[in-house]
C-alpha cells in the first residue's frame, strides 16, 4: 500500500513552524494516523503546532523531531491497541513512543525526554520547568484542550492551525468522551490526576480514591 504523507506536503508552515520533513517524522505521522482516530490525530497535530509556537514565543531551543514525537504519541495510550490493563494511559503512550523511537537509533537521553513529556502531560505545574520538549508538549495540550493560553496566540495563527487540522464541531465534548473511552476500563489509574474528573463526569457512581483515606487506612499505628 502507499504511504500517506499527505499532511507533510499539504500543511504550510505556520508562523515559520512546520512538521519536520524527515523519515522519522513521516514514520511518526503514518503510525499515529494508522493507530488513532481522526479526532485524536488532528488534536495531536494541533498540539505539536501550539507547542512549537509556544516555544517560539518563549525563546526556547528544541529539536522539532522530538517535540513532534512527544506530541503525536501523547494520546496513543487511549487506543485499545496500546492500552494496558493497569498503567496510566500516559505511561502506555510514553512506552509506545519509546518502543517506536528505539528502532531509529536515537540518543537514549532524547528518547527519555519524549517519554517524560508524554508521561507528565496531564500533571499541571511541573512540566513547564523541565526540558523544552517536556514543557512544550504540555503547553500544546493545555492550549488545544483547556484553552489556558488562548489569548497568547493571534487569531490568524489559531485559525491557520485549526484549518490544517480541524476541530470537530463539538470538540470539547468529543475529547472528553475520547478520554473516557480510553480509560474507563481502569479508573483507579486516575488517582491523583485530572483524568479522575473525566471518570467522575461520565460515571456518576464512581468513587474516586482519596489521598487522606489512603493515609488513614495504612498499616501504620497512629
Amino acid at each position: 500500500r502507499t504511504i500517506s504523507t499527505h499532511h507533510h506536503h499539504a500543511t504550510p508552515a505556520i508562523n515559520g513552524i512546520a512538521i519536520p520533513d524527515s523519515a522519522l517524522a513521516r514514520a511518526i505521522t503514518e503510525f499515529v494516523r494508522d493507530t488513532e482516530t481522526e479526532l485524536l490525530f488532528n488534536h495531536s497535530s494541533r498540539v505539536y503546532f501550539f507547542g512549537a509556537l509556544a516555544g517560539q514565543q518563549r525563546g526556547l531551543t528544541f529539536n522539532p523531531e522530538l517535540l513532534y514525537a512527544a506530541t503525536m504519541f501523547h494520546d496513543v495510550g487511549l487506543m485499545p491497541s496500546h492500552s494496558s490493563a493497569d498503567l496510566r494511559f500516559e505511561v502506555d503512550g510514553a512506552n509506545a513512543a519509546r518502543d517506536f523511537l528505539q528502532s531509529y537509533k536515537l540518543d537514549p537521553a532524547d528518547i527519555e525526554k519524549v517519554w517524560t513529556g508524554i508521561a507528565l502531560h496531564t500533571t499541571p505545574g511541573v512540566p513547564e520547568f523541565m526540558h523544552p520538549v517536556i514543557a512544550l508538549t504540555t503547553a500544546g495540550v493545555e492550549m488545544d484542550v483547556l484553552g489556558l493560553t488562548y489569548d497568547r496566540y493571534p487569531s490568524d495563527i489559531r485559525e491557520a492551525v485549526v484549518a490544517a487540522f480541524p476541530r470537530t464541531p463539538a470538540f470539547k465534548e468529543d475529547i472528553i468522551q475520547a478520554f473516557y473511552d480510553g480509560i474507563k476500563h481502569k479508573p483507579d489509574t486516575t488517582f491523583g490526576n485530572v483524568k479522575a474528573d473525566v471518570i467522575a463526569d461520565k460515571a456518576p457512581h464512581f468513587h474516586r480514591g482519596n489521598f487522606c483515606a489512603v493515609i488513614r487506612c495504612s498499616h501504620w499505628h497512629g
